[in-house]
């Protein structure tokens, strides 16, 4: 894609998000979905494929490309994006990165034009933070695999087509970890009710469960025993991703701190003027400011081949946690209406938690930074 084509698309997107999902996040928020007209538009803009190759349907957009695209996505609700990030970061860079060609041909253009919904099955219940304990297993019998256990937390589980499942075909530790399609419908496979979660309304997770899913073993992704580290593969360009959706949500909490602060007035003037809430903002602009440059520039040096671990881990790292501090700050500046449901801060608050944690914890970023650095 040439550059003015991609400011086009960059700039139609900024169009939708702000005149069109913007308006509606209440009713996303209220109703637990992605109202029907916004997911049809989405689909007709191509934004299920935007990361999936060109050959198979995809925008084949860099990473470059793709942190500036979705720091527009970002500005909205967190489940807009969620809606068609997981098709094109987790699920689908399994597909991308170690898929057979036979698998590509069946499955990206399908998930890059929205017909099905791709979910990434890693995490389990005691398998979070370090998913080479996994305990789901896929025995071979004849010419197919045989997969049992539970996984957890698994975003769009309730919408998916097609689960990307990692479980244990070998012996203990990340080498025993093999990665298999399994379609919704198969026997065996089970999906929850959807979490009742503290933030993040309109973007689904659920258990998934496996008891006694035959899959053939023509579903098996990539070489026996590949799993774990296709799974790192994925994780790796979804954290960058999720650091940039952090930097477009800051910016949109902080707009509407400015906002609010050049309007509210209390005793007589209003409270921009007031220089500790000139102090909050100016905090909140400055670590924006840090984690936009980051995500930038860790997406340059993954696109080059230069870094593709220490980077995304240090963006998604920095930006989740700075997230946490603008939504922090922009509830102070609103005061008690931060505080009250209905406000977009109040709703940003709660969405805003949850990038800590996933796609590897704030925690589990600080060992792989720090590691890679000792190494």
């Amino acid at each position: 894609m040439d550059s003015q084509d991609f400011a086009d698309v960059v700039s139609a997107v900024r169009a939708f998000v702000r005149e069109q999902v913007i308006p509606r996040e209440e009713e996303i928020e209220e109703g637990d979905a992605i109202p029907e007209p916004l997911r049809r538009t989405a689909r007709d803009m191509g934004l299920f494929g935007y990361a999936l190759p060109e050959e198979y349907g995809g925008l084949g957009l860099t990473l470059s490309e793709e942190v500036r695209l979705v720091f527009e996505l970002g500005y909205a609700s967190p489940a807009f994006r969620s809606m068609f990030g997981t098709s094109n970061g987790i699920a689908g860079q399994v597909l991308v990165h170690a898929g057979t060609p036979e698998q590509k041909t069946a499955w990206l253009p399908r998930l890059a034009s929205g017909e099905i919904v791709g979910a990434f099955a890693l995490t389990e219940a005691e398998a979070g933070s370090d998913p080479s304990t996994l305990t789901t297993t896929a025995r071979r019998d004849g010419d197919h695999y045989v997969l049992d256990g539970a996984k957890r937390f698994i975003t769009n589980a309730p919408e998916a087509d097609v689960f990307m499942v990692f479980a244990r075909t070998g012996g203990d530790g990340s080498r025993g970890i093999s990665t298999f399609l399994v379609e919704q419908g198969t026997a065996g496979l089970e999906v929850g009710p959807p979490d009742a979660k503290m933030g993040q309304r309109g973007a689904h997770t659920a258990e998934v469960l496996l008891d006694g899913a035959r899959v053939p073993a023509s579903a098996m992704v990539g070489p026996e025993g590949t799993g774990f580290r296709t799974a790192m593969s994925s994780l790796a360009h979804g954290r960058l991703s999720i650091a940039a959706v952090c930097v477009g949500l800051a910016q949109r909490i902080l707009d509407e701190t400015v906002a609010y602060a050049k309007e509210r007035s209390q005793g007589g003037s209003r409270i921009g003027d007031h220089q500790l809430v000139q102090g909050l903002i100016a905090d909140s602009q400055a670590e924006l400011y840090a984690g936009r440059a980051m995500v930038l520039e860790a997406a340059r040096a993954y696109d080059a081949g230069e870094d593709t671990k220490l980077g995304p881990s240090c963006a998604k790292y920095f930006c989740s946690e700075m997230l946490g501090r603008v939504a922090d700050r922009g509830v102070q500046v609103f005061g008690g209406m931060g505080y009250m449901r209905g406000v977009a801060v109040e709703r940003f608050y709660r969405d805003a938690r949850l990038f800590r944690i996933y796609e590897g914890t704030s925690q589990i970023q600080q060992l792989v930074i720090a590691r890679t650095l000792l190494r």
